[in-house]
């Protein structure tokens, strides 16, 4: 059985002490529902602070991205180790990061990499464009996203992932997927590349995250689907409405 899976993605909200005052409100909560694997994913600045809130609480800590280089000339930039030095995870590949920032698959391969080297558990995020998606291109896209992120690794480091499908369509616009596709394209698009590359045993093994205008109301929808192993969560994470879809989780 894979362990239910539930991360609260900030993206970049929450000064320190307005984190600080999140996570007072969320733990309670969170540490009711040990049988689902929990993590939070705060910005940069917050880290130090929340790490030392999450100590003994069973509750992950994770960033929301990292640079591949161990240290050096790269100014503003945040390297694997200063990432786990308090943290257990790390959002790698984030549409986001993509969309906005020029992220590639074979940036995200580097990245991902780095991130094993230092013992991090990433959080891969793949997923496609409404344009691509309309277009038919939905496979097409997330077996490339797969192939070249996940390109040189063995395969206990594949084993490690846990992997994000998160339609960049329904990211932040209330439109979300149903449950029905996102499994689909779970089982057609995600894991038969894992098992295509690494073996049946990583693909049935391997976590993955549905994201994309996750709430308590519709969380159910995609837990109760067989290939849906939890959620990377945007906007609801940043508010009660959280524990209720790490409680979902676990039902």
């Amino acid at each position: 059985m894979r362990k239910p899976f539930v991360a609260g993605n900030w993206k970049m909200n929450k000064t320190v002490s307005q984190a600080a005052l999140l996570v007072a409100e969320l733990l309670p909560g969170l540490e009711a529902v040990p049988q689902v694997e929990r993590v939070l994913c705060p910005p940069f600045t917050a880290l130090s602070t929340i790490a030392g809130m999450l100590e003994n609480t069973g509750v992950g800590l994770g960033a929301q991205n990292l640079y591949w280089e161990a240290s050096g000339a790269y100014t503003g930039e945040i390297a694997p180790a200063m990432v786990k030095e308090f943290c257990q995870y790390v959002i790698l590949g984030h549409s986001e990061r993509r969309t906005l920032f020029g992220e590639t698959d074979g940036t995200v391969n580097k990245r991902l990499k780095a991130a094993l080297a230092v013992g991090l558990t990433p959080i891969v995020c793949v997923g496609e464009t409404l344009a691509e998606n309309e277009a038919g291109k939905t496979e097409e896209v997330i077996v490339r996203q797969m192939t070249l992120g996940l390109e040189g690794l063995d395969v206990a480091q594949a084993a490690s992932l846990v992997i994000a499908y998160e339609p960049v369509w329904a990211i932040g616009t209330g439109r979300a997927a149903t449950g029905a596709i996102a499994n689909a394209v779970v089982r057609d698009t995600i894991r038969k590349p894992l098992k295509d590359m690494f073996g049946d045993e990583v693909a049935s093994g391997v976590r993955v995250l549905y994201g994309g205008s996750v709430t308590g109301a519709n969380a159910a929808e995609f837990f109760n689907e067989a290939e849906i192993d939890g959620a990377l969560v945007g906007g609801a994470s940043l508010k009660s409405d959280f524990i209720k879809i790490v409680q979902a989780a676990a039902r």
